[in-house]
């Protein structure tokens, strides 16, 4: 059997492209996945003209339309599938981030306005609050009675949460909380809801409670009433955005605000009527992370976003490029279509590759993000992981999708500015996505200090011999030499020919050990540089960890493409022998060879190809895997599964093809 799927594959690898029957539908039925049923309904529900966008439109109008909007959502009931069946919810963790993740093709501003509302308003009562908790506040938040804000970020100290300086002091005579932002870089800033609409707020702030500071928790306040802010609540308008000008973030400062002893979200943290603390984690630091990680479903969910908003980027891109005509084909009175240039084939091809590789790897997260919040696989690796996976992948995904959307705005000249079209202003949108849910280069740097831990892990005293085991054992499924990684013979036989050198890094194998090699390789120099810090003062270490925290973030992202482009080989090794695998395999090494071309220098300089690898690897890229590609661009594209509804951009809808059509009648009635 082996042995025939071997035959069949070497068949369909060297078949001409064009013959190759790719099925369109049955790659959208791939890209959708475990929760394609939750999917298509929520695109179903983008397609419904009171939910779209209205491009241009004053800040106040769009405001008002998303608040309106998130009415629509309720009415829907994707909202419930986040929460418990305990409060009329659906229990369903992975579908509810499926569902949110599709609102991006709407307005990007929708999406994150209805995040704030049920994806970190709802979910930190939810998370962090107990039972009885849920039956008194999450009624109103799931039916949209109580708008509510996610008030954790403050002006001062951004991503250093464990840092901030708002306060809940318990006060014995009363039995209340008093909160208070003792300065203004207290005050809590770019938060959602806050401006206009939110009624209530989840605050994090230092809980103190018998002159001791116990870390950071949460509470549930009260804002507004009909009347305007409550007593000692005061905030502002953010005002306009670079984007997401549909969301009235604001800002929120307390002046000794007493809050009641019962409204401390108290799943991890309580305080008794006696003032005693009391926590089922003993230690503060594990204590602050626990909290903090019952929230990694706001990273997931703008892993899924980005992806979406890529599929909808390329869509437009690439719909346009096929019937755009520029400049005559020599010999013939035809304009050749953009895409049959090798320049915008270049410009696109990658990046169609990338969002179909995020898509899988989206996929992947997902799963393993249902599996820890449905229960099925709660443990503590498991919430470890899928911390580690999502600061990997939320960089990845938010800064590609931001890629995506400018190479497309470029690929479609001075229509792809134009606001109907959508690209520039959802390239806008997404410019902030890089920086809330955690900043992407801080989120790196968790990634890297775990990539450390895990190589401090197996190396405690061991010896070069040790490590250069551990690395080949990490790539021992490929049949490649055990006694370390080996640099593909390169040194021996490269013949002087790039035809013959590409044959030594095509396979999957090689693929993988190319970019696996590059992550270990790099974090084992970051923690040889490292090495010395734990013989030094605590300022030295810091410092020494400084100079290095450039590298760090680079080892990081190498480790976010590798887990990128396995998730990509993971889902083709999944299908059934036939043409779309095939057509997937050719786009997947696509993806494997432009993420090594990027960084060719650094294969280069460490020995892992040689010139003449490096030149194969391009010229593969170029004048094999675009053309075969090419041929099937438009399959590739319907399998996105966005309809005219969904993408609403002029020139991905017909109009330019109707454009083309009405020239070349006018040029043949001149001739």
């Amino acid at each position: 059997m082996g042995m025939n799927v071997d035959k069949a594959a070497n068949t369909l690898e060297h078949a001409p492209s064009e013959s190759l029957s790719v099925d369109a539908a049955a790659l959208g039925e791939q890209l959708l996945g475990r929760w394609a049923d939750i999917r298509t309904r929520a695109r179903a529900l983008c397609e419904r003209p009171e939910m779209w966008k209205i491009e241009g439109q004053p800040v106040a109008e769009h405001r008002q339309r998303v608040f309106d909007q998130l009415h629509h959502l309720v009415d829907a009931g994707g909202v419930l599938l986040s929460f418990p069946e305990s409060v009329g919810g659906k229990a369903n963790p992975g579908g509810n981030i499926a569902n949110f993740e599709q609102l991006v093709l709407a307005d990007p501003s929708l999406q994150i306005k209805s995040g704030v509302q049920w994806g970190l308003f709802g979910a930190a009562v939810m998370h962090l609050g107990t039972e009885d908790q849920h039956k008194k506040w999450l009624p109103g938040i799931m039916n949209l009675d109580v708008p509510g804000c996610f008030a954790m970020t403050e002006t001062g100290h951004g991503s250093d949460v464990a840092s901030i300086a708002t306060t809940a002091t318990f006060d014995e005579s009363t039995g209340d909380f008093i909160l208070h932002t003792p300065h203004r870089g207290a005050w809590k800033d770019y938060i959602g809801n806050a401006a206009i609409d939110g009624k209530a707020a989840v605050v994090f702030a230092q809980l103190i409670v018998g002159g001791e500071n116990h870390g950071v928790h949460a509470l549930y306040v009260p804002l507004r009433d009909e009347k305007g802010f409550l007593p000692g609540v005061g905030g502002d308008d953010d005002g306009p955005k670079g984007g997401l000008n549909g969301i009235d973030n604001g800002r929120l400062h307390f002046t000794s605000v007493r809050v009641p002893r019962e409204n401390l979200l108290n799943r991890y943290g309580h305080v008794d009527e006696d003032g005693v603390y009391s926590s089922p984690i003993e230690s503060r630091g594990r204590r602050f992370f626990t909290i903090l990680g019952t929230l990694v479903q706001g990273r997931v969910s703008l892993v899924g976003a980005s992806v979406v908003a890529s599929q909808l980027a390329s869509t437009i891109a690439l719909r346009y490029s096929l019937e755009r005509r520029q400049f005559p084909v020599p010999g013939t009175q035809d304009e050749q279509v953009l895409l049959d240039y090798q320049t915008h084939q270049r410009r696109l091809l990658p990046r169609l590759a990338n969002t179909y590789a995020m898509s899988f790897a989206q996929n992947e997260l997902l799963g393993l993000f249902h599996d820890v919040f449905s229960g099925e696989s709660d443990t503590e690796e498991a919430r470890q992981d899928l911390e580690t996976l999502a600061a990997a992948l939320k960089p990845y995904a938010t800064w590609s999708a931001l890629d995506i959307a400018q190479g497309a705005r470029e690929a479609c000249g001075g229509q792809g500015f134009l606001a109907e079209n959508r690209l520039a202003t959802l390239h806008a949108d997404l410019d902030v996505y890089a920086t809330f849910e955690g900043d992407n280069t801080v989120l790196l740097q968790l990634v890297a200090k775990r990539l450390l831990g895990d190589y401090a892990k197996q190396f405690a005293g061991a010896d070069i011999g040790a490590m250069a085991g551990y690395l080949a054992e990490q790539v021992s499924d490929l049949a490649f030499n055990r006694s370390g990684l080996r640099r593909l013979a390169q040194n021996v036989a490269d013949f002087g020919s790039t035809a013959r050198s590409i044959d030594y890094v095509r396979s999957t194998d090689s693929q993988r050990q190319l970019l696996t090699d590059r992550v270990h390789t790099m974090v084992a120099a970051v923690a040889d540089h490292l090495r010395p810090a734990t013989k030094l003062p605590p300022h030295e270490a810091a410092e020494l960890m400084n100079q290095h925290q450039s590298a760090l973030v680079d080892a990081a992202w190498a480790h976010a493409e590798l887990v990128v482009w396995e998730a990509f080989t993971n889902a083709i090794d999944a299908m059934d022998e036939g043409a779309n695998k095939q057509l997937l395999r050719w786009l997947r090494d696509l993806h494997g060879f432009t993420l090594i071309e990027k960084h060719r220098d650094w294969y280069l300089m460490n020995g892992r190809l040689s010139v003449h690898r490096a030149e194969a690897i391009t010229d593969y890229i170029q004048y094999r895997l675009f053309p075969r590609i090419r041929p099937h661009v438009g399959a590739l594209v319907a399998g996105f599964g966005l309809s005219a509804a969904n993408v609403r951009a002029p020139i991905a809808l017909g109009q330019e093809e109707q454009r083309q059509s009405q020239a070349r009648e006018y040029e043949r009635g001149l001739s």
